[in-house]
């Protein structure tokens, strides 16, 4: 035992208290790791959650998309629809304008004002004439004769 009286220790902080303090304040930190480690986890899961939500959108969203894709290919695919039918004129009340339509109706060539008012049998005067002829302008304005040639008028062709 000699050499262990030589040995003086008194003198020497004493680490043991300062270990049980790091021994807590390990088991603290520890502690806490583990938490953030199970908060973190949670974090995780959530995006996962929220990737998988987005997921499924973007494959509906895609689908939705290709089927656009495919109707735009067939619209365009399909032959151009005719023009549609030019609306039917409607001829105006006043009776002579029946009557010049019955001329123009046995006519089997394009007619000029004069032989109009001859056909309706208006007296032929320079007054007569050019009320026919404007007559025969407003039908051509409505599309229910056409005027061939200057002062020649007749039915459209169809």
């Amino acid at each position: 035992m000699p050499f262990a009286a030589a040995l003086d220790v008194s003198h020497l902080p004493d680490y043991a208290n300062d270990w049980a303090l790091v021994d807590v304040e390990t088991s603290g930190l520890i502690a806490r790791l583990e938490e953030r480690e199970r908060e973190i986890a949670a974090q995780a899961e959530t995006a996962r959650e929220k990737i998988a939500e987005l997921t499924v959108l973007l494959d509906g969203l895609g689908r939705v998309t290709e089927e656009i894709r495919i109707t735009r290919k067939t619209l365009l695919e399909l032959p151009d629809p005719r023009p549609p039918a030019p609306p039917t004129a409607k001829l105006p009340d006043h009776p002579a304008y029946h009557q010049i339509m019955a001329v123009f109706a046995t006519a089997d060539a394009p007619l000029r004002a004069r032989a109009v008012c001859e056909a309706i049998d208006v007296e032929i005067a320079p007054n007569n004439i050019n009320n026919v002829r404007l007559k025969l302008k407003r039908l051509v304005e409505r599309g229910i004769l056409v005027e061939a040639e200057q002062g020649l008028f007749t039915q459209p062709r169809p």
